[in-house]
């Protein structure tokens, strides 16, 4: 896939914040920066491209939204990504053995944590004692083969025993943003996303799911091998591993990582 279809494929992603070019001038892919970015992280995100832009007006940030695993896929099948995050490090793994991600590049720099939500005009109270309870009809989950937050939602509910009893209650999101959003629209009755996807949500309850019923949730970030713009893709990593910008971070929910005696 060539980096104009690229562009054209992300502005047909809702969640994408890329620019529509003026077709009538030769696109110069120099002083862009493609970054792959997962659903729950995307509102952070497009504040960290804003107070960088301001700071680097030489380069345009242009992000592609979704589930990790789907994101990862569009890396497999040679699209233009220069930076890479994932929500979990299984993906970052998985194309560093294809040797697809540039291995020295590759940083932990952000943790989230998990909850169970309900929509407050559904449920009245919620607890864990709930999910084990099983009394209700749908509980929301991102899908289990490509969304993180599906994953680690399956871990726990087997660590509270309960994944079978409630397995013909579940309904899958393509990512985290629209289980959310089966929970606010009544479309289920729970579900289980990261506490980072709360920020703006209508409305609802929530408990945290202990962090020992799952696998640790880290946030992984490496330059693509096949990038154009490798100088500039790791300046911009750079920028994510300082301490204002993992501030920015904390804002929103994320558990930040001192990393700034290790940029790359």
């Amino acid at each position: 896939m060539n980096r104009k279809k690229f562009v054209a494929l992300s502005l047909l992603t809702s969640m994408a914040a890329c620019t529509v070019p003026n077709s009538d001038k030769k696109i110069n892919y120099n002083n862009k920066l493609f970054i792959s970015v997962p659903s729950s992280m995307y509102s952070a995100m497009k504040l960290v491209k804003d107070i960088y832009q301001n700071k680097n007006s030489d380069i345009e940030i242009l992000y592609n939204s979704g589930s990790s695993g789907a994101l990862q896929q569009q890396i497999e099948r040679g699209a233009p990504v220069d930076v890479f995050i994932s929500a979990s490090s299984k993906q970052i793994d998985f194309l560093l053995k294809k040797d697809l991600l540039i291995k020295e590049s590759s940083k932990i720099f952000l943790k989230n944590t998990m909850v169970l939500v309900a929509s407050s005009k559904s449920i009245e109270k919620i607890n864990l004692n709930t999910l084990i309870n099983g009394d209700f009809k749908k509980l929301a989950l991102g899908e289990l083969r490509s969304v993180p937050a599906g994953q680690y939602a399956k871990e726990a509910l087997i660590s509270l025993k309960v994944y079978e009893k409630l397995e013909p209650k579940f309904i899958f999101g393509k990512n985290v943003r629209q289980v959310l959003f089966y929970v606010e629209s009544g479309n289920a009755d729970l579900g289980i996303v990261y506490i980072t996807d709360l920020k703006n949500a209508n409305d609802v309850r929530l408990t945290n799911i202990p962090y020992n019923l799952h696998s640790p949730i880290t946030y992984q970030i490496a330059i693509v091998k096949s990038s154009q713009n490798i100088d500039e893709a790791r300046k911009f990593i750079n920028f994510l591993l300082v301490e204002k910008t993992q501030n920015i971070f904390q804002n929103y929910g994320f558990i930040g990582i001192n990393n700034q005696k290790n940029l790359i």
